[in-house]
């Protein structure tokens, strides 16, 4: 897909009604400004619905507003405060871990850096980019399995792994896209373009879908 091409397509789906009822949207507007607040929902969002995030982060964030208040908690107190969130133990291991690092190396605050972000217990490249973006206003592109898979299938870009679809997004689009590549490629997925039996009649950007691995 030219990178023309594909700005049409982000334009398109920005205007699109439908993708603002998208979970994702909905998991934004829970969200504070704080880059804390921000970083934890991210890292318990991951295998995770948000309909299950979002009350567990109102819950550990009530309790451990700020990484020195959830660094004085234990593990099993963030376990409990955070189930049942996908993979709920190793999370509250990695919160509490994070926490402590903040408030050491950090003095209580999150990095603006993908170096420096990708150092903390439980950050990947994924949940680092996310976080430059929505809490910092930095280009970044979080490339999670909607952005991976709907990229490929619109003929966006043809890579095998998340870092490869990240680097090819990053030659198709300015900067100032960036952060809208993740939200609406979510947004799309988690409401027309499906994993299976994608809802293609009523995508808004299927005048130029190239349709890669759909059959039917």
């Amino acid at each position: 897909m030219h990178p023309e091409t594909f700005l049409q397509v982000l334009k398109t789906l920005r205007r699109s009604p439908v993708l603002r009822q998208a979970p994702i949207f909905r998991m934004q507007v829970s969200r504070s400004e704080s880059p804390f607040t921000i970083l934890v929902a991210t890292l318990l969002s991951a295998r995770t619905q948000d309909t299950v995030t979002v009350p567990a982060v109102e819950r550990l964030l009530a309790v451990a507003p700020t990484p020195e208040r959830l660094a004085a908690l234990d593990e099993a107190t963030i376990a409990r405060l955070i189930y049942p969130v996908g993979f709920y133990r190793t999370k509250a291991r990695h919160l509490k871990e994070l926490a402590r690092v903040l408030v050491e190396r950090y003095d209580g605050r999150v990095p603006d850096t993908l170096e420096e972000l990708t150092k903390l217990p439980g950050v990947g490249r994924k949940t680092a980019n996310l976080v430059l973006g929505e809490a910092f206003g930095k280009p970044a592109i979080c490339v999670d399995t909607h952005v991976h898979r709907i990229s490929n299938r619109l003929g966006i870009v043809r890579s095998k792994t998340p870092l490869e679809t990240e680097m090819q997004l990053m030659e198709k689009a300015p900067p100032a896209y960036w952060a809208d590549i993740n939200a609406y490629l979510v947004a799309l997925g988690q409401t027309i373009c499906l994993p299976r039996k994608p809802r293609c009649p009523e995508c808004p950007v299927r005048r130029w879908c190239e349709r890669v691995g759909v059959t039917g």
